[in-house]
Order: C-alpha cells, then sequence, then structure tokens
C-alpha cells in the first residue's frame, strides 16, 4: 500500500552516476544543485518504516540486477502534511504532486477495470458454471509508471501507481439539466479511492473506503502481472515457476482470493488446480505483531463491497477447516486458525493460508510469530515459517546522506563498500587507530554544525551543535515510548530547574514524528514534547545543557539532514513489540550508537557489534511475558519510586502553561484497569542506568570514535542488498539477469 520513496531526483543523480557532471553544467549557469533537490518535494506515497522499506528494496532490486515490479495507489494527497501549531499537532493535505508528478509515465496501455459492490449469481453457459457479477460498480485503474535506477547496474525498478476513474461515460444529460452534483457523482466516488494515503477508518465510510483500496490495489495489480505473463506464455499454469507475487503486511491481502477469482472465473482452472498455482505463487511478509495491524473486517461489509471475493473466502475456509479436522486438530484451535469466525474476516490468517512462505523481518521478531501469533499454522507447516531480517539501501542512508564520511570511509578501504557493504568490515582494522578516530570525531562535528545550520534556515529554532545529538525519529506509537524518553528528559530538566550549575553532559533530544490523527493519545505526547521544548527556550542558561526539538512534518528528506547529525540511537520499544525496526541501522551505518531495548532488530545489531559497542536495557520480551502473566502493577512502582512520583508531578503542573495530568495519570491510573500498557514505569530504572553508562562513554572522545567506527563497520550485514539477496533465494527463487557487456 505504500512506498515511502523520498524524493527522487537526487537518487536518480547518483544512481546513474551523473550527479557531479550536473553539478557542473548547473554551477556554469548560476544554479546550485543542492538548491534544486529543495524544490522536489517527498512523495506523498507512504507513512513509516514499512513504506520505507519497500523503497530501499526497490532500489536494491534494481541495483542488483533482479527483474521486479512494485505496485501501489497513486494517492493524490499523502498521508498528511505536519504543522505545529500552538504546540500541538495538525494535519494539513500534503500536496506532492506538483513535483511528484514528474517522475510519472501514464500508461494508458494497461487499464483495468475493477467492480465494487453488486451481487453475484451463478448460471450454465456452454456446459460450464459462470458467475455473473451483477449491478456492480465498475471502476478504472490507470496506472503511471515510476522507473527507480539501479546503483552502477543497469537495472531499473519499476513502481506501478494505479490511479482511480469513473468507468461510465460523463452524464452528460444531468449536466445540462443544471443537477451538476448527480452529474459529478460518479467520478467523484471512484477518484476517492485514490485521493489519500491512509484515511481514517474510525467510522464505516473510513472502513469502507480502505478496503476499497486494498481490492483496487490487488485486483489491478494481478491483471497487469497475468497480461504480462500471457504475452509470453501461452498458459498460467506455469506462473509460480517465472513469477513471485509477495504481499507485504496484510494491506494486500485479498490477492489470495483476488488471484484464485481470476484463475477460476476468467481463465477456467479447476478449484484445486486455481489453489495450487496460488499458492506457490504468492509469499508473505508480517511486519508486526500487534493487534491492530493484523487487520480484520466485519464479514457484512466484506461481503457487501466484495460479494464475488466473500464467497471465494468463505470456500477457502471450508476447504481449510475440513483439512484440518481431518488432521484431528482440536476446535479450538481451528477457530483460532480460521479466516472467517464470529463475523469477521482475519487477513493475517488468509494471507498465512494462501502463502508458500510467510516471514518475519528480523530474528527476534520470526521467532515470536511462529511462537505466539502463528504458533498453530507453525505447529503444521513448520516449512512454511522463515526470517528475512530488514535491510536499509546504504548508498541513499550513508554515500548521498553523508559525503565527507562516505569520502573517508572510500580513503581508508576503497569504494568497494558501496556495492558490497559486507567491505565495510575493513575498518575494523581501524579502530585503534588515534589519528583515524580523531578524524571521525571531526567529520561528525562538522555535520552537527551543517545539520544547526539547516535547522536554524529552515524552522529559525537556534540548535546547539556543541551538545550531543540524541535522537528518536519514527512513528508515534505508545509501544515505541517516546514517552519513556520524555521521563528522562524531564527529570535532567528537573535537577536543572533545583541546580542550574549542575554538571551534565550537554545535550539536544530530537524527536520526529507524526501521529495518526485519530491518535488521540500519540497526539499529546507531541504537545508534551513541544511544550518542554517551549519551556526550555525560556531558561538560555539550562538550554546551554540541556534542549530538545520536536522536528515539524518529519520526512525522508529531513532524515538524510538528521542521521548524520545523531550520536546516540534512541531504540526503546517494549520488548516484543517491535517487529525490526530501520531508523536503527540508519543511525548505526552513520556511526551513531544504540541506546536500546533487546527488541527487534536491536538483537541482531548487539550481536553484531558486541556488548561494548551498544547500551541495552531493561526486560527481555520473556520477561515482559512473564511479568503480564504474573500482574503489571503501574501503580505500585509510583508509590515506591519518589523520583517517578516527582516527575508525574510535574506532568500534572505541565510546561509551557499547559497541564499533562491526562497523561500522568496514563501511567499511573490507566484506562479499562490497565495503566501504563507499555511499561514504561518498569523500565524506567534501568534505562536512567544505560543512560548514565552512556554519559561516562561519551566522556571519552576516542573511546566513543571508536564505537562509532564499529557500528559503520559492522553495519553491512542490515543493506536492503542482502535482504534482497535472502528473499530472492530462500522464498521467490529468483535469479539475477546478467547486465548486457557495454558496446565498443
Amino acid at each position: 500500500m505504500e512506498f515511502l520513496l523520498g524524493r527522487s531526483l537526487k537518487n536518480n543523480l547518483y544512481n546513474l552516476e551523473l550527479e557531479s557532471s550536473v553539478r557542473d553544467v548547473l554551477k556554469e549557469w548560476n544554479f546550485n544543485l543542492e538548491d534544486i533537490y529543495e524544490i522536489e518535494s517527498d512523495a506523498g506515497l507512504g507513512n513509516g518504516g514499512l513504506g520505507r522499506l519497500a523503497a530501499c528494496f526497490m532500489d536494491s532490486l534494481a541495483t542488483l540486477n533482479y527483474p521486479a515490479m512494485g505496485f501501489s495507489i497513486r494517492y493524490d494527497y499523502g498521508l498528511f502534511k505536519q504543522r505545529i501549531v500552538d504546540n500541538q499537532q495538525v494535519e494539513l493535505p500534503d500536496h506532492w504532486l506538483d513535483t511528484g508528478e514528474t517522475w510519472m509515465i501514464p500508461r494508458s496501455d494497461k487499464n483495468f477495470k475493477i467492480k465494487l459492490g453488486g451481487t453475484i449469481h451463478e448460471e450454465w453457459q456452454d456446459g460450464k458454471l459462470r458467475i455473473i457479477h451483477d449491478n456492480a460498480t465498475t471502476i478504472d485503474a490507470n496506472p503511471y509508471d515510476v522507473m527507480i535506477s539501479g546503483a552502477g547496474s543497469e537495472g531499473v525498478s519499476v513502481l506501478r501507481l494505479w490511479k482511480a476513474s469513473a468507468s461510465l461515460d460523463f452524464d452528460m444529460k444531468s449536466f445540462t439539466q443544471g443537477d451538476y452534483m448527480r452529474a459529478m457523482r460518479s467520478d467523484n466516488e471512484a477518484e476517492i479511492i485514490s485521493k489519500v494515503l491512509y484515511p481514517s477508518d474510525d467510522h464505516d465510510q473510513g472502513k469502507q473506503l480502505r478496503l476499497s483500496q486494498q481490492y483496487f490495489l490487488v485486483s489491478a495489480s494481478l491483471q497487469s502481472i497475468i497480461k504480462d505473463h500471457l504475452k509470453a506464455y501461452p498458459s498460467l499454469k506455469n506462473l509460480p515457476d517465472v513469477a513471485a507475487i509477495h504481499i507485504n503486511d496484510t494491506h494486500p491481502a485479498l490477492a489470495v482470493p483476488e488471484l484464485m477469482r481470476l484463475l477460476v472465473d476468467v481463465y477456467n482452472f479447476d478449484w484445486d488446480t486455481a489453489w495450487d498455482i496460488v499458492t506457490r505463487t504468492i509469499a508473505y511478509t508480517n511486519h508486526t505483531v500487534l493487534a491492530e495491524a493484523l487487520e480484520k473486517w466485519n464479514e457484512p461489509l466484506v461481503f457487501s463491497l466484495l460479494p464475488r471475493i466473500h464467497s471465494i473466502i468463505r470456500e477457502i475456509n471450508r476447504r481449510f477447516t475440513d483439512d484440518m479436522r481431518a488432521r484431528n486438530i482440536e476446535g479450538s484451535k481451528i477457530d483460532h486458525m480460521s479466516i472467517i469466525s464470529r463475523g469477521v474476516v482475519k487477513m493475517a490468517n488468509l494471507s498465512v493460508i494462501g502463502s508458500h512462505k510467510v516471514n518475519g523481518v528480523s530474528a527476534l521478531h520470526s521467532d515470536i510469530i511462529k511462537n505466539s501469533i502463528f504458533a498453530d499454522f507453525n505447529a503444521i507447516w513448520p516449512e512454511k515459517f522463515t526470517n528475512v531480517t530488514n535491510g536499509i539501501a546504504h548508498r541513499r542512508w550513508l554515500c548521498q546522506s553523508n559525503p565527507d564520511l562516505t569520502s573517508f570511509l572510500s580513503s581508508l578501504i576503497g569504494d568497494g563498500f558501496k556495492t558490497d557493504a559486507a567491505e565495510l568490515e575493513k575498518l575494523l582494522k581501524y579502530t585503534t587507530d588515534k589519528t583515524v578516530l580523531a578524524q571521525v570525531n571531526k567529520i561528525k562535528q562538522q555535520n552537527k554544525y551543517d545539520f544547526a545550520n539547516y535547522i536554524k534556515k529552515t524552522t529559525g529554532f537556534t540548535l546547539n551543535p556543541e551538545s550531543r545529538i540524541d535522537t528518536q525519529i519514527k512513528r508515534l506509537h505508545e509501544y515505541k515510548r517516546q514517552l519513556l524518553n520524555v521521563l528522562k528528559i524531564i527529570k535532567i530538566y528537573l535537577e536543572l530547574q533545583e541546580d542550574p550549575n549542575k554538571q551534565v553532559t550537554p545535550q539536544t533530544f530530537i524527536f520526529g514524528a507524526k501521529a495518526a490523527g485519530g491518535y488521540y493519545h500519540a497526539k499529546r505526547v507531541i504537545s508534551l514534547i513541544n511544550c518542554i521544548s517551549a519551556d526550555i527556550q525560556k531558561n538560555p542558561k539550562i538550554k546551554e545543557k540541556l534542549d530538545v526539538m520536536f522536528v515539524e512534518n518529519y520526512n525522508v528528506s529531513k532524515a538524510e539532514h538528521l542521521y548524520p547529525a545523531s550520536e546516540v540511537s534512541e531504540q526503546i520499544s517494549l520488548a516484543g513489540k517491535e517487529a525490526s525496526g530501520t531508523s536503527n541501522m540508519k543511525f548505526m551505518i552513520n556511526g551513531a550508537v544504540t541506546l536500546g531495548t533487546i527488541d527487534g532488530a536491536n538483537v541482531e545489531i548487539m550481536e553484531s557489534v558486541g556488548n561494548d559497542n551498544i547500551f541495552t536495557f531493561g526486560m527481555t520480551a520473556d520477561e515482559v511475558e512473564r511479568v503480564w502473566h504474573h500482574g503489571y502493577y503501574a501503580t505500585n512502582i509510583f508509590a515506591s519510586n519518589p523520583e517517578i512520583r516527582k516527575i508525574v508531578d510535574a506532568l500534572k503542573n505541565g510546561f509551557a502553561g499547559e497541564s499533562f495530568a491526562d497523561i500522568a495519570n496514563y501511567l499511573v491510573l490507566g484506562s479499562h484497569n490497565i495503566a501504563d500498557p507499555y511499561m514504561c514505569l518498569a523500565d524506567y530504572g534501568d534505562y536512567l542506568r544505560a543512560h548514565y553508562d552512556m554519559d561516562k562513554a561519551y566522556s571519552d572522545k576516542n573511546l566513543w570514535a571508536k564505537m562509532s567506527l564499529v557500528n559503520i563497520a559492522k553495519a553491512g550485514i542490515f543493506s536492503s542488498d542482502r535482504s534482497i539477496s535472502d528473499y530472492a533465494n530462500n522464498i521467490w527463487n529468483m535469479k539475477r539477469l546478467k547486465s548486457k557487456k557495454p558496446t565498443k
């Protein structure tokens, strides 16, 4: 559903090795290439980590010469443009197509039709049972292709974006008679499907729109895949042998029944043959264990909006449950694994049942899904489950974002790491070289100054580049625990208010995040961060030692400025909740040191760099489960800890004239008898311990530079090139195309 591409100009110039030539030409005309870059809007095609991962994968697929296409929707508006007004998040439309449309190639030869609503019935025609779909609303899917170049290769990945429009001719009669609203109704109802990324679904209309978007995406994409296949092959029987269809998270789960519909209804396959083709072609990545992300739809909605898809899902489910009963699986487990249960359609179960491989996105996460949410499936099909740890496009997040560091690394180990990130390990021989370590520190300091200048120019905020830059940038969500970070900041702030002369490491805490428009608690945490920042700005003496900045409308382009300047990477989710994380990898390859829980890909980062080059704290995932099992009572921690009571009182008293008693109550009293559901108070003490351990290490500049260099050296395994190779070899069975030799 999303591909968070960021800007395309810089990425394509870099990948095509044209940047220096273009820069030279522009200089002759008194243009600055950096100014040109700033004109382009970030593509409004994604939201957070999942969309950015998809974009990194497209880059690696092209670079490694794997033939691949991505499919998404050509959203007129991105998630939203975030503004901070009176310390609160305000959502504005994200008008990105004014510059983003530049990269799109309309493909009028690839239009397809999608049917929504209506009724279905069966008829015998020419001795065959046909499914007749009557009274449906027909939507046109119009494709726009975005080309994504590979780095130093001939590969090009294609991202096909679908725009929705009405199939009916314009109602000229109504328009002529003055009934303009009726004349435009069909156009509006169709076009709304591709209007906004992730429309709010806390009401019935929003749920219907989201489900329409998901079906629109998979139906158009599958029709496109089949059309291309049939140009090369006479039949779809060999589809699994020459094509791999991968669904990321449950948003495209309808690909399973839609491919069945096309095979059975359109291409006349019998059910068993069609099901064999589907399950050998489709694979599924689970990206989260959070209940709200394991999508479920009310069955009546699916029935009314997608009647044929509903009947196919019911038949898939009937055959699956019959199979489970034949295996003597107990009834409660069958109910748990069932796609349809108690009037709800469970998309994660549909994805697992309809795929030949299911993977998590870090070693810990893959173990968790095998042992918890998909444990019953794993017991039946253990060969179906595997792991592919996420990765990042290191050419974008190191080579393009941090050119000074990249140039220095090249001077030490050559340019090989640009195409083979594993070569970064060659840096390990320099971890005791004081000249090299001094240069690592010098580059980081210059990046901090550059970032401070960028922030001053773009926001007016004065940031102290001599302070330690401590950063937490990710979607604002309770489980990611930005609030835990804030509790620590409040403690330091209160200490400095009591004693402004207290000796502390000067530090600036930076946050970047969007909260979903309807997510009240997350938006309150954003307000809290901004109010604390506003309070600090009134006290210049404290600001020298402690500062807080919230990056408004955080996006890919701002991240490219922020990662090189950051020294501490906050990765503090409650253990067992973060599937992987990729910001941790981007910080790591830019030399920031992780302060984090033993969660997601932090586990693999810790194993890679060693305990001496990371700061970990808090409960493990198993310990979290045990505490929940025996009962977690935040009130008891609050009552027994004077420091926490002081912080909670400060929340009640408020900052910048606003009380945050609601957040204090969330931590201590809770709602529905659950206080502090993501255990901020339980991990608070060990978090502070790790913070002070980090302080001590940071005071030794040589030691910190060594830790930084080890993190860079060990970051190669977290390249998306490695992730894509794992997918290609272990799931897709896909071979790289050989580059053509240049003609002389």
